[in-house]
């Protein structure tokens, strides 16, 4: 678990990364602030998900295995469909492509992460704290 953790945070991390420079060097003269500030926000959302799921990594051993991975899922799927039809959408007056299906894949992501946060809390209310057993 914490393998695939660690690898789909590095990816999302590097793609976070990697569309900044783009928006900040490319797109910021090439389209519109509508369309420039939808990019940043599919970039902030994939940023901020792939810090959780790096906390979430670190609470491996106290967060009950159900749990992150319903969280882990959540989280991925969710920024796949947000993050991702809102970059492509807001590419769309530099491609022409336009996705028609991001009018409901968008909020679809937006309710699977909402969806993860909520999951989050749950394993939070469920806690149930392990204690150390030191060596004396």
């Amino acid at each position: 678990m914490t393998k695939r953790f660690l690898v789909t945070i590095g990816i999302m991390g590097a793609i976070s990364v990697l569309m900044g420079a783009v928006g900040a060097h490319i797109l910021e003269d090439n389209i519109s602030d509508k369309y420039l500030n939808m990019f940043n926000t599919a970039n902030e959302f994939l940023m901020y998900h792939a810090l959780a799921l790096i906390g979430l990594t670190a609470m491996n051993r106290n967060v009950s295995r159900s749990y992150l991975n319903t969280i882990y899922y959540l989280f991925v799927i969710g920024i796949i469909l947000f993050s991702g039809t809102l970059y492509i959408t807001s590419l769309t007056e530099l491609t022409g492509f336009s996705l028609g299906l991001s009018g409901t894949l968008t909020p679809i992501g937006g309710i699977l992460l909402i969806i993860g946060w909520i999951a989050v809390i749950i394993s939070g209310l469920t806690y149930k704290h392990k204690k150390r057993h030191s060596e004396h």
